[in-house]
């Protein structure tokens, strides 16, 4: 399926029909789609550095006005509606979306936005589970939708803080600012090369002949988030044994790599290959962009090759289907580079392919996977896509 050829009018116009068959009144959309990282996994999160392109699955937000102090939300996925007071937002994550809805609309609120009664319907069309944030897609909609219906102007990049903000403290994920920022920030066309500290970035035009093809293994172990979290720890206590020869280094990103070598004595193995994988990944990132800038695939795809073996031997969050894709895709003529994207313990694989043969790793990368694991995957050919933005139009029911 690609995501260019996805139809987003029809949802757009079944979107406004659902709320009005909901809630009636007149409705606003707002739309923000999924990303994918082309490489720099788990740096973010370091205040390192990230390569990541919006595609073209959106998540669409269909938002009207209300009389009182309620948010009352509608998710098609879910077949499900809440109802949410805006005077009784705190609590800890619930496992449910509707966390989303109530971190969200309490850091707007904390950030001194004060926000209206507002009724919510909710399309999305990013895979969930997948490491192709789905979840910052919501967050960054809703935002938008939020303070549009309120007439509050927050920044687009305070938005992008807030909705990093909420996924910690109401999701329950400490995740970096990469996902916010990417479907926030990116540009048609282009990868968005993103340091993560100073948050200053530029976009990156994909070659024309070049295709962003993504591999959804249809797997996902239960022990992702919690190592996500776990990893980030291991992580942090590096920075601090480190600090003790390095007393600048506030993070991974101020550690080089012969830095490193020389003090690795220092750190439990464990930790060690954690912060390796970190260290190398952010000389990874440069490398790739210097290889796009080039117009040279090859050296990017060896890039990506290089990433995802960092990530299964000194990061741990591969699995067995993640590298039996990458696997297969090594061995497809006219593919570039492959790797895991997103947290990992299942989820999606990037490859770089050939425009011209991409048809030709579609029906091999099927038939190999679902031949080893019984399990047919689903192939995105994706076109790096616009960040989140209001969907031009109005209806009255």
């Amino acid at each position: 399926m690609s995501s260019s050829s996805l139809h987003h009018e029809p949802t757009a116009s079944g979107l406004i029909s659902l709320f009005g068959k909901k809630f009636g009144g007149e409705a606003r959309i707002f739309r923000a789609p999924g990303r994918v990282n082309l490489i720099g996994e788990h740096t973010d999160y370091n205040d390192g550095f990230v390569l990541p392109s919006a595609i073209g699955f959106y998540t669409y937000v269909a938002a009207g006005k209300r009389p009182d102090c309620e948010l009352i939300a509608y998710s098609d996925l879910f077949e499900e509606e809440i109802t949410l007071s805006l005077e009784e937002l705190a609590g800890p994550p619930r496992r449910h979306w509707g966390d989303f809805i109530r971190g969200v609309a309490a850091m707007l609120q904390q950030a001194g936005y004060r926000l209206s009664g507002t009724n919510l319907a909710i399309h999305g069309e990013v895979p969930g589970g997948a490491g192709l944030s789905s979840s910052a897609s919501l967050e960054v909609a809703l935002a938008l939708a939020l303070a549009a219906v309120a007439g509050v102007h927050p920044s687009r990049l305070e938005l992008v803080k807030l909705c990093q903000k909420a996924e910690h403290e109401y999701v329950g994920t400490r995740c970096g600012i990469m996902d916010q920022f990417a479907v926030s920030f990116s540009q048609e066309g282009s990868a968005l090369f993103l340091d993560c500290r100073s948050l200053e970035y530029r976009q990156l035009p994909i070659p024309q002949g070049l295709r962003l093809v993504v591999c959804n293994s249809m797997v996902r172990h239960e022990l992702a988030s919690g190592e996500y979290n776990l990893r980030r720890a291991d992580c942090e206590s590096g920075v601090k044994l480190l600090r003790a020869h390095l007393p600048a280094a506030t993070a991974l990103r101020d550690v080089e790599p012969a830095d490193l070598v020389r003090y690795r004595q220092e750190l439990p193995e464990q930790i060690y290959r954690r912060c390796r994988h970190v260290v190398t990944e952010n000389q990874r990132v440069f490398k790739a962009v210097a290889a796009l800038e080039a117009a040279d695939p090859e050296q990017f795809g060896r890039l990506m090759y290089e990433s995802h073996a960092s990530l299964r031997d000194d990061y741990g969050v591969s699995c067995k289907e993640l590298d039996l894709l990458v696997a297969i895709a090594s061995a497809v003529p006219g593919v570039f580079g492959a790797r895991m994207t997103g947290g990992g313990f299942g989820g999606c694989t990037v490859n770089l392919v050939c425009a011209d043969s991409v048809d030709g790793f579609q029906s091999r990368i099927a038939q190999a996977y679902l031949k080893e694991t019984g399990i047919t995957p689903q192939v995105y050919v994706c076109e790096p896509a616009q960040g989140a933005s209001e969907w031009k139009g109005r209806a009255d029911f």
